[in-house]
């Protein structure tokens, strides 16, 4: 009974548990643990959907219809290979960083409001969640403004250490909000013209009307393209693809430093998710890369991010902010490989989704030690504690080449991938931007590495002590997976294919 119910226990379990945080204020202690536990329960749950999903037939999916209403007139959720590694990915990060961040937020957030930020911070995860699970186009939106109203609100929670959390969080909301609002209006066309928001059932819609246009019946054509035109800029949005990017350098910056962790693992990797859906799925591969010019459109905004994205990395003297500025070049590979919408790209793209969220996790959780300890993450209170905090800074290291793209790293295996991908496609400008990128890489990680290995500390009388236990173990735990990953990646080479296949493209 339980496995069949499944992939609305993926939500209802964190939705209920926040609602449960909220009154654990005169409980000290218990919304971290309580949340922790949760975060694990949920993981659990999302790998026995993803071993299931994968024991079925090739193109199988788990089908879950709301109150038992009959598909599509209800509410569906649905799992294929696709989603199914997104969750693991979402709900893996999830319950990671929650073990490691007790300490950092017991720094950064007043006690009387703890038990909030833990409420908010499941109602966050449970939004990422539903946009990944559900199968109905309506509910992605509201599932999107679930957890984009909690994000704002968790981005705000860093007010106490720096007034400019207020700030970056209201960037948030309105660029978020017209991101949002693109998105409801392209899936308003698609209802106007397909008369059902069950995303499988908008696709036959979709899939007979474009037949009729190769039969010179155009009706409905220019609504579709105004949807295709909305949706595309809703989601690059969400995604933070350059050059709509402007909310993620503050939001990473000043948030609450597991905040930072979650968001740049989790956030960016859901709206690449909803994008390879829509214009997959929904709309068609050949709609959307032969009759609209989607993949030249990413491409190009690809292209441009990690150039520029990395370029800015180099110039900043808080590295939260240079990790912020970098995930806006590790949002360009991801959408190189969707832009290319070849099967070696794809793949490329899906992996570095899982590679880019366990590598950049971790390099935030380094952070959070370092902030723990040290009151700040500029250069100057790095300067000097590789032998200090000889854990933390290893980690960061190690972190850091997974973004160049050193061999025995995740960043590696996904980087090949895309490179040869663009090859295939004989997209040579797409190469050229992701070998330049990785070099530009080295320039604003080893710019990090020199203060911290080769100059002395700014303090030398001031006594630095390692990171926590707790956030080395969470911090590692991520890290070792970029490892681990990159030298063995069976298994994340076939999820990735099996992914692709989900999304009808055959190698």
């Amino acid at each position: 009974m339980i496995r069949n119910n499944l992939p609305v226990l993926v939500i209802i379990i964190p939705l209920l548990a926040g609602l449960v945080t909220s009154f654990s204020r005169r409980l000290p202690g218990f919304a971290w643990a309580w949340v922790t536990a949760v975060t694990w329960v949920v993981f659990a749950i999302a790998v026995a959907l993803l071993r299931e999903v994968l024991g079925l037939p090739t193109g199988g999916h788990i089908s879950y219809p709301m109150g038992s209403w009959t598909v599509p007139w209800g509410i569906e959720y649905r799992v294929d290979a696709l989603n199914g590694f997104v969750l693991v990915i979402v709900a893996g990060i999830a319950a990671v960083v929650t073990s490691g961040a007790r300490l950092s937020i017991e720094a950064e957030i007043p006690a009387d409001r703890q038990h909030l930020f833990y409420s908010v911070w499941l109602l966050c995860i449970t939004g990422l969640l539903g946009i990944t699970v559900t199968g109905d186009a309506f509910n992605v939106y509201v599932l999107l403004e679930i957890a984009s109203l909690a994000t704002y609100t968790l981005v705000a929670m860093g007010k106490d250490r720096s007034r400019r959390a207020l700030t970056a969080s209201m960037n948030y909301v309105v660029l978020g909000t017209i991101g949002a609002s693109f998105i409801l209006i392209g899936i308003g066309y698609l209802y106007m013209v397909s008369g059902t928001l069950n995303m499988a059932d908008i696709a036959e819609h979709l899939r007979v009307l474009q037949s009729a246009w190769q039969q010179g019946d155009m009706t409905y054509r220019r609504t579709v393209v105004t949807a295709f035109a909305f949706l595309m800029t809703g989601f690059a949005i969400k995604l933070a693809l350059f050059p709509v990017h402007s909310w993620l350098p503050d939001a990473y910056t000043y948030a609450p430093s597991p905040v930072s962790a979650l968001l740049a693992a989790t956030a960016t990797k859901v709206g690449a998710y909803i994008t390879f859906r829509f214009l997959f799925t929904v709309l068609g591969a050949s709609f959307s890369f032969n009759v609209m010019p989607a993949g030249v459109i990413i491409l190009i905004c690809g292209v441009a991010a990690v150039l520029a994205g990395s370029w800015i990395a180099m110039r900043q003297s808080n590295i939260k902010r240079m990790l912020a500025y970098s995930s806006v070049a590790q949002i360009g590979y991801i959408a190189i490989g969707l832009g290319l919408a070849n099967p070696t790209g794809l793949q490329g793209s899906i992996v570095h989704l899982f590679n880019h969220a366990v590598t950049k996790g971790g390099l935030f959780l380094a952070l959070a030690g370092v902030s723990f300890r040290r009151g700040g993450v500029t250069l100057r209170h790095v300067q000097g504690m590789g032998r200090r905090m000889p854990l933390t800074m290893a980690a960061f290291v190690a972190g850091g080449m997974g973004l160049i793209g050193v061999p025995l790293t995740s960043g590696f295996i996904s980087k090949w991938y895309l490179l040869s991908g663009a090859i295939d496609k004989a997209s040579y400008a797409s190469a050229v931007a992701l070998i330049l990128g990785s070099l530009l890489a080295v320039g604003y990680v080893w710019r990090v590495v020199e203060v911290i290995y080769f100059r002395p500390p700014a303090d030398p009388a001031e006594d630095v002590r390692e990171a926590p236990a707790s956030i080395l173990i969470a911090t590692w735990v991520l890290i070792g997976a970029s490892l681990f990953f990159g030298v063995n990646a069976t298994l994340t080479a076939r999820l990735s294919a099996a992914a692709v296949r989900a999304l009808g493209v055959l190698p």
